[in-house]
């Protein structure tokens, strides 16, 4: 089954801007695209798959730079709604002496213009295959019903339900508020991108067996617990693999996870759900290889593959 001429792979979140340091002075800086939403759903046009990014912009210069930006990736955005006031994130990120990137500072000027549940459009869930969300902006109370709200709509049309939990914890008011908001998304999950330590954070546990023990009573029919250099343990309807991944020198591993999702989707997006679990594992081995080509060049968006790399 093929619906990639009509449909599209649905991804809800929030823009940032990175000012990323042009040298260790830390005075003048480049603008880039950035936020993990964002790099999955450029990430997956890039790849020869129709994405859509619902989202909230405002009328300022990182708005207009960052829409811009996402038109030129091929990112449709015709769900995306606009509010005057509103100011998109601002990540600044400053060089050591080193050259090491370091996170230096956060702003977030208007936490509280988020896309509204009435704001999403029953046509661009019928038109997904997929629906990708992460937990970045679940804090924020309008963000977490719009998340909530947007999960319904996709099980009311039948779309496939990917979540990356992309836990921050220092965004959230506690640690436990973070895992009793991320937690009841596992229970209508098709698919979970997560790392180790997202595992036993969620979990409060120090062992991961345990954690996936907890995890299996969640009955999620595609678990992908990255490994960064070691690859992805898939657990396929309860079935484990170890999918690995060919050695690579790596320069940065910044957006390394958001090209293996974005790579996974693409697959998913492109030939169906898959039949068997092979082909569920053939899908997964494409997003380790779109992890380390990411991995392989500086930057995070700046370094996602694109379909003419693939060879």
């Amino acid at each position: 089954m093929n619906h990639s001429q009509e449909k599209h792979v649905l991804i809800y979140g929030d823009i940032f801007v990175d000012y990323i340091a042009t040298d260790e002075t830390n005075k003048e800086f480049s603008t880039f695209l950035g936020g993990a939403t964002v790099n999955v759903a450029a990430g997956v046009s890039r790849l020869g798959a129709k994405s859509s990014l619902i989202t909230v912009f405002g009328e300022d210069e990182d708005s207009v730079f960052a829409e811009n930006e996402l038109r030129h990736e091929g990112v449709d955005l015709t769900f995306a709604v606009r509010v005057p006031e509103k100011k998109v994130n601002r990540v600044y990120v400053h060089l050591t002496p080193e050259r090491d990137r370091v996170f230096a500072n956060y702003a977030d000027d208007t936490p509280n213009i988020q896309v509204k549940p009435e704001d999403l459009q029953e046509q661009a869930f019928q038109n997904a295959s997929i629906l990708h969300i992460c937990s970045g902006t679940m804090f924020q109370p309008t963000a977490h019903a719009t998340t909530k709200k947007a999960v319904e709509l996709a099980k009311a049309n039948g779309v496939y339900l990917s979540f990356d939990p992309n836990v921050r914890p220092l965004r959230w008011e506690s640690e436990d508020i973070c895992r009793q908001t991320i937690l009841p998304f596992l229970e209508q999950t098709d698919l979970l991108k997560l790392t180790e330590e997202e595992l036993l954070f969620l979990f409060e546990e120090s062992d991961v067996e345990k954690a996936l023990e907890r995890l299996a009573v969640y009955q999620i029919p595609v678990v992908m617990m990255t490994l960064g250099e070691s690859g992805t343990l898939a657990i396929i309807q309860g079935v484990r693999r170890h999918v690995a991944v060919e050695p690579i020198e790596p320069v940065d591993t910044t957006g390394a996870g958001d090209a293996f999702i974005a790579g996974v989707l693409r697959g998913l997006h492109l030939h169906g759900r898959p039949d068997t679990l092979e082909d569920m594992l053939s899908h997964i081995q494409f997003g380790n290889q779109m992890g380390a080509l990411c991995a392989m060049k500086p930057g995070a968006l700046s370094a996602m593959p694109h379909a003419n790399e693939l060879d």
